[in-house]
């Protein structure tokens, strides 16, 4: 495919995305009807679509239409892509502009703040309430993308091992300037998951706010742990590699940890998967770690659709989820333990107010820690605040 037939079929999956299709969805359909297209193409094609829309209202804003044609223009426009040359009608290209539309690239309408910082019109309030001064550059930005990083296994070797390693199957990293256990992938990320050091166990991905917090936790030696809301298991394996304890992984949908044995072994840690029947039998825990259904504001450069489909209806049902989680967590929790209620997202209605509101209910809790991150060049979006009981006499 021709760079032109690039965007050409990028704007046809956004016309899809913009009409109510999930972007993965969207892609694969795509994908599925394009067997000319070989991987490159559907790499490229796919950058596109994400570099769209993480930037969905400014990249309409610039070219003065909030269609996949539209986004594509505004795109092209923002990176000096070379307009013209991309839309020339050749091939498979997209038609030339017409005079209409370079008109409104000409003189495009003032943008608004929430236009400007691609957030949607509710949500800007409570972003500048949650973010004060960290607001516009932090949602500046999620208009990017982020790096990719890899976790190091110490299990399986040191991080020199894992450079060299990786450097083997021609992927290049750097160690993370703040994060022991991280490497950042400086080329042929998506050549990860079929590398010698991946296949081995040496080498696992992980965004580097994941590997942060879990270096945050103090787990003492022996410790039982419990990743309460484990999803596919990277936290729980994580914890099982880093410190010298008994790893209890649990997720209410059992099936999303389907992986985390076979994951587990390649490590080379132990961890048991427990079914939410069998919680209270094999607890208390000396440390629940809460991770919790969040909105992922943290991490919209890698999931742009989920910021643009979040509603306060939605963001209402995942509070109410949140408290049930770190409700679920305290008891669970051994008498002097710690329970860790983290999220993903820079929200804090999912935050502090989830904090604020269980100890509201349960004022024998006290936080003894609690650190937000912000998206930057060097991880994503995190919160994480560590509660205790208070010591009574």
């Amino acid at each position: 495919m021709t760079p032109g037939a690039r965007v050409a079929a990028a704007a046809q999956i956004l016309d899809r995305i913009l009409e109510g299709a999930a972007a993965e969805q969207a892609l694969t359909a795509w994908a599925r009807s394009s067997r000319f297209a070989g991987s490159k193409d559907r790499a490229a094609v796919r950058d596109h679509v994400f570099d769209a829309l993480r930037a969905k209202r400014s990249l309409a804003a610039r070219a003065g239409a909030m269609t996949g044609r539209g986004l594509m223009m505004g795109l092209a426009l923002r990176d000096d892509r070379g307009l013209d040359v991309l839309f020339d009608g050749a091939g498979h290209a997209p038609e030339p502009l017409t005079d209409t539309e370079r008109a409104r690239i000409a003189h495009p309408a003032e943008m608004t703040a929430p236009e400007a910082h691609d957030l949607p019109d509710w949500l800007w309030p409570a972003w500048c309430d949650s973010l004060g001064d960290q607001a516009a550059e932090t949602a500046l930005a999620q208009q990017a993308r982020a790096d990719v990083f890899v976790r190091v296994n110490r299990r399986r070797g040191s991080v020199a091992d894992a450079i060299a390693a990786l450097a083997a199957d021609d992927i290049t990293c750097a160690p993370h300037p703040t994060v022991a256990t991280c490497l950042r992938v400086t080329a042929n990320a998506r050549r990860i998951k079929q590398s010698g050091a991946y296949l081995d166990g040496l080498a696992e991905l992980q965004d580097a706010a994941s590997q942060w917090a879990v270096a945050r936790v103090p787990v003492p030696q022996g410790a039982r742990v419990l990743d309460y809301c484990a999803g596919g298991g990277g936290k729980a394996l994580a914890l099982a590699d880093q410190y010298d304890a008994a790893v209890f992984a649990h997720d209410i949908v059992s099936a999303r940890m389907a992986d985390l044995p076979v994951r587990a072994r390649r490590a080379g840690v132990d961890i048991t998967p427990l079914k939410t029947d069998a919680l209270a039998q094999t607890g208390p825990y000396d440390v629940v770690f809460c991770d919790a259904p969040c909105s992922g504001s943290g991490t919209w450069r890698r999931a742009p659709d989920a910021k643009w489909r979040l509603t306060q209806a939605d963001l209402d049902h995942l509070n109410g989820t949140q408290e049930a989680v770190i409700s679920a967590g305290a008891r669970l929790t051994a008498p002097q333990g710690l329970l860790v209620y983290a999220t993903c997202s820079v929200l804090r209605a999912e935050n502090d107010a989830i904090v604020a509101r269980f100890q509201d209910r349960a004022p024998d809790w006290q936080v003894v820690f609690s650190e937000q991150l912000f998206p930057d060049a060097n991880a994503d979006g995190f919160f994480l605040s560590g509660l205790r009981r208070r010591i009574t006499t």
